[in-house]
């Protein structure tokens, strides 16, 4: 619409403004311009979910039967377990969403309207439609406007667009269906000004901004499981039906064969207690938070703690580009001056590289590139400083990387403008797509313009051109355009630049002057280059089997060249190239889902476009892991099964929806999160296998006891002791444990596959075998060379750790010997072993522990026999691993004939 018909439409005035009266009745009826953030359950709440588990049920159920059958040590131990992991786990909860009160945050501020005819600052929450907003440089957009007025003004909109260079505004109306990040005549809350002036009416507040329905986006996307959670939630529902089913058996049996009810019961509690394994939720929990201070120094900080382990199952990783993938620092690459073609080497804002021709020689002293350089130099309204070792621009990223190639080149800043002090300038205005600096040339008494711009508007101006040698020749201007042409396809940004000799007394200029006469000096272009270790990083994902996929606002041409030069795309020609939002804008959900399969590089891709992608390639089944750092990116982090936030030049939106931040905003920490990802679940994996057979073990010596009409073996606080004790001492210290060789060069998880693969759990019964054997063989053993019952269970106890103690060296590798890994690659396993020994006397031999858990000294050749039980567990398992690695080696050869 024109702006009379908005000015019309909204009932105001675009000089007057509303009167209050006016503003305090639209602000009844539409509300204050705020975000209202959703709660968050109550800290009482989330405590006590903690207990909403199928195996924390069957703990405080069998607490409740042991007091109430007054076996007060069993049940203050039982509850004491419970309660301990309910407060680890509410310790480890995720903070309460705070989406929104960033989002909120991003648009407290005041800002400057026109009421009754008067400037006045009012709040922004005090906004309604239909004020006149007044904008300057500095400014923080208070809500979406369309501008009625605009002087060179540009607005930085990468938070929402995602474009990463400022937008330059006008009035002019542009189509309706125009995509967000190319309507000239709307600022949107959020954004910020960056240069000139302008004057817009308001036409949406609160959440019917854009921000707004980025906000309902947020909190439409689901809150997904991981892969982790998932898997343990069916393991624990299988586990419970079995551990009912058993215990229902056991006391069955028991009755039917004339055992008490009361010692039913406490044979049932005593197989429950067995069977689950209380250790694990704390060993998942710290192990998840040991890989969590290992990412920490690899700059990637965890704020969702499951989402460690959900990082070895990415399957595609979904980059934003600005930033992520690139140096988010133009950089120019490219000079054509004097028809001479000119490479730059070096990237970002630090003033190191070199100047070569094409054929990779040096500079001759062109005149045409020195002049080129020059006027970009002095036609320059930007500083380039270095802070604390970093290379910073202070002003317009553009002419910043003006400044840097013009160092690269030899000039210094500060001599050439001694020579040529800039006398007047004509700022940069969208009308005329240029901006003009007058110099005295203090050698030669003369006066220069120096001019730069889009190139269309500068070579209409031009007559000449300037050669190599500074001769004045005649303009080419198709060749220049095709020059233009070749720059463009390679993704770059093409400034072209000029000068025009004035008369000595010149003091002033205007566009009248510039409208003809131009010396065309040459071309310039610049990119925001990749880096150089995302390149290597998207290389090593790659061959891991994870897809790396490029979703970007930025032009399509930009998003192509960055891509082809990360190796998202190796050919130009390359069936689907680039995928634009307006392709995905037609494309149906099936439609999509064999798009987003097939292309890698998506281009002004709208925030719900975003989720639609995410969510397509969810539904074919990945692991989805994606990057972002505006809020338009926020709704796709929280959609994501891993949401990655920029640490540096991210919004407080996109940190709160995401699950991990990175503080160097850059992809090769996303590499090296994800190979620590793969690391923690080797290990939790490890933890599981190492402790299931434990469990197994005193569920079937308690079965076997049940079956046989003999005396149990072991009690349920002697168990509770076992489990917790060992996963503390023991299976805690592969939690540690160095990620093995390679772990890089597998293809990721299938997120279907259970934890547990059938090789595993033929390990676990092989070693829960054993370790009925040897404890309910040496029980009886010990009872028929006349030991007390006590002395009996002291060793039946001592067999289930002493085993473990051995089986742990077998799962510090599923695959590999210990002695393949190193015995002192993991020290805190030795120490554990050392403080398990330790342990082990006190509970044998302290009289106090004696008393509480029923336990009695026991001799040397019991500890023999015990240790060699340990020994046999460990020879058993090792032979088990190297037939299954004979197995793979021959199948291995089979496959390679």
């Amino acid at each position: 619409m024109a702006v009379d018909e908005v000015v019309a439409l909204l009932q105001t005035d675009s000089v007057r403004g509303l009167d209050q009266d006016e503003v305090e009745r639209r602000l009844r009826r539409f509300g204050p311009n705020v975000l209202t953030a959703k709660k968050g359950r109550p800290a009482w709440l989330r405590f006590l979910l903690q207990f909403h588990q199928p195996l924390i049920y069957i703990l405080i159920v069998s607490g409740l039967i042991t007091a109430g059958l007054r076996e007060w040590v069993d049940s203050g131990v039982i509850f004491g377990v419970v309660l301990a992991n309910a407060i680890a786990g509410f310790i480890q909860e995720s903070r309460a969403e705070n989406a929104l009160a960033a989002l909120a945050r991003t648009m407290v501020s005041h800002t400057l309207v026109r009421r009754s005819g008067e400037k006045r600052e009012v709040a922004s929450a005090n906004l309604v439609v239909g004020d006149i907003v007044l904008l300057q440089a500095g400014d923080k957009v208070p809500a979406d406007l369309r501008l009625v007025r605009a002087r060179e003004l540009q607005v930085d909109e990468s938070a929402l667009t995602g474009e990463s260079v400022p937008v330059a505004k006008s009035v002019d109306p542009v189509p309706e269906d125009t995509m967000l990040a190319e309507r000239i005549d709307m600022v949107y809350g959020s954004s910020m000004v960056t240069h000139g002036q302008g004057t817009g009416v308001v036409v949406a507040t609160g959440g019917d901004t854009e921000v707004g329905r980025i906000s309902e986006l947020i909190f439409s996307a689901e809150d997904l499981e991981t892969p982790l959670t998932r898997k343990i939630a069916r393991f624990s529902r299988v586990l419970l039906y079995a551990i009912l089913i058993l215990a229902a058996v056991t006391v069955v049996v028991g009755l039917l064969r004339g055992k008490p009810l009361l010692d039913m019961f406490m044979a049932a509690v005593a197989l429950a207690v067995g069977a689950i394994p209380e250790g694990l939720p704390a060993a998942v929990t710290i192990t998840l938070a040991i890989g969590v201070s290992r990412m920490a120094r690899r700059r990637a900080i965890i704020r969702k703690l499951p989402a460690v382990e959900t990082l070895g199952s990415v399957t595609v990783i979904c980059s934003d580009k600005t930033g992520t993938l690139t140096e988010n620092q133009m950089t120019v690459q490219a000079i054509v001056a004097g028809s001479e073609h000119y490479e730059v080497s070096g990237s970002g804002y630090a003033p190191f590289g070199r100047i070569v021709r094409m054929d990779g020689r040096e500079d001759d002293g062109s005149r045409a590139l020195a002049e080129c350089l020059r006027a970009g130099l002095l036609c320059n309204d930007s500083e380039l400083v270095e802070k604390d070792g970093q290379w910073q621009v202070q002003g317009d990223p553009t002419e910043g990387a003006l400044l840097v190639v013009a160092v690269k080149a030899g000039l210094d800043r500060a001599e050439q403008q001694a020579r040529f002090p800039r006398l007047d300038v004509i700022p940069f205005e969208s009308r005329y797509q240029y901006m003009a600096t007058l110099h005295a040339d203090e050698r030669n008494g003369h006066r220069l313009v120096y001019v730069k711009g889009a190139v269309e508007r500068i070579i209409e101006r031009c007559d000449q051109a300037l050669d190599g040698s500074g001769r004045l020749v005649a303009i080419d201007r198709e060749r220049i355009l095709g020059d233009v042409d070749h720059l463009a396809a390679r993704g770059m940004r093409v400034l072209a630049f000029a000068r025009l000799e004035m008369a000595p007394e010149t003091e002033r200029i205007s566009h009248d002057d510039l409208a003809s006469g131009l010396v065309f000096l040459g071309l310039q272009g610049m990119i925001d280059p990749p880096r150089a270790e995302a390149v290597t990083a998207v290389r090593i994902c790659q061959e891991a089997g994870i897809k790396v996929k490029m979703i970007t606002g930025d032009h399509p041409a930009t998003a192509a060249a960055i891509a082809e030069q990360i190796g998202l795309v190796h050919r130009r020609d390359a069936a689907l190239p680039v995928v634009t939002g307006e392709d995905l804008a037609t494309c149906s959900d099936g439609e999509l889902q064999r798009t987003v399969e097939q292309a890698n590089v998506f281009a002004r891709a709208t925030p719900e476009q975003k989720i639609r992608l995410v969510q397509a390639l969810q539904a074919r089944g990945h692991v989805v892991a994606m990057t972002g750092d505006g809020v338009n990116d926020a709704p796709a982090l929280k959609q994501a099964d891993i949401g990655v936030a920029m640490g540096r030049a991210g919004t407080d939106v996109a940190r709160e929806a995401a699950d991990m931040v990175l503080t160097d905003d850059n992809f090769s920490s996303i590499e090296a999160a994800i190979e620590e990802g793969r690391g923690v679940f080797d290990n939790l994996t490890k933890f599981i296998v190492w402790t299931l057979p434990t469990n197994l073990g005193e569920g079937l010596v308690i079965l076997v006891a049940i079956f046989l009409g003999t005396t149990l073996p072991i009690l349920p606080v002697q168990i509770l002791w076992i489990n917790m004790t060992t996963a503390g001492f023991l299976g805690l210290m592969l939690a540690f444990e160095p990620k093995e060789p390679g772990i890089m060069q597998r293809r990721p998880r299938d997120p279907e596959t259970p934890i547990l693969t059938s090789e595993l759990i033929i390990r676990v019964l092989l070693v829960g075998t054993l370790l009925l054997i040897g404890a309910f063989g040496l029980f009886r053993w010990e009872l028929a060379g006349g030991a007390s019952l006590d002395e009996a269970r002291t060793v039946a106890v001592n067999v289930f750790v002493i085993m473990e103690l051995f089986y742990l060296f077998n799962c510090r590798s599923l695959d590999r010997s210990v002695f393949q890994l190193g015995m002192f690659s993991n020290l805190w396993v030795l120490g554990g072993v050392c403080a398990m020994v330790v342990l082990q006397a006190v509970y044998t031999y302290v009289p106090l522990m004696n008393e509480l858990f029923q336990t009695s000294s026991i001799g040397l050749f019991s500890w023999i026999r015990i240790g060699l039980a340990g020994l046999l567990c460990y020879a058993v398992v090792e032979m088990e691993k190297k037939y299954r690695r004979r197995i793979r080696a021959r199948k291995k050869e089979k496959e390679g004939r």
